[in-house]
């Protein structure tokens, strides 16, 4: 892969890496365990305050979840950097499309076998 290409795609992950980052801090910080910790809201003591508290907590915990699991794919893709093997499909082992990592830089498989895996074939 060319170098120009492999360190815009790497300060992509970067950048996005620290925003991701930044969105998750917003919603929880980090137990005394390490362990991140979803902060929960207080909005007042009424029912419906209470009830809204409990809302707005289920959708952070959904929200978190789904922010970690892009910090899981961004440091996978670094790791592969790394280790040169960024850009191959994991399933094939064919190059995976520039287009295709440039449109989403955490890609680890080529269109044909993630068409095949979600059975667009």
């Amino acid at each position: 892969m060319d170098k120009t290409l492999l360190a815009q795609l790497t300060a992509a992950l970067n950048e996005e890496q620290v925003k991701l980052q930044a969105e998750i801090n917003k919603i929880s910080h980090k137990g005394v365990d390490g362990e991140v910790a979803i902060d929960f809201p207080s909005h007042g003591e009424s029912e419906d305050e209470n009830a809204a508290e409990v809302a707005e907590f289920s959708d952070n915990l959904s929200l978190e979840s789904e922010l970690e699991d892009g910090l899981k794919d961004i440091r996978s893709a670094l790791k592969a950097i790394e280790n040169g093997t960024y850009g191959k499909c994991k399933y094939c082992q064919n190059t995976i499309d520039v287009q295709r990592l440039l449109a989403r830089p955490t890609s680890t498989s080529c269109i044909a076998c993630k068409k095949t895996l979600t059975q667009e074939v």
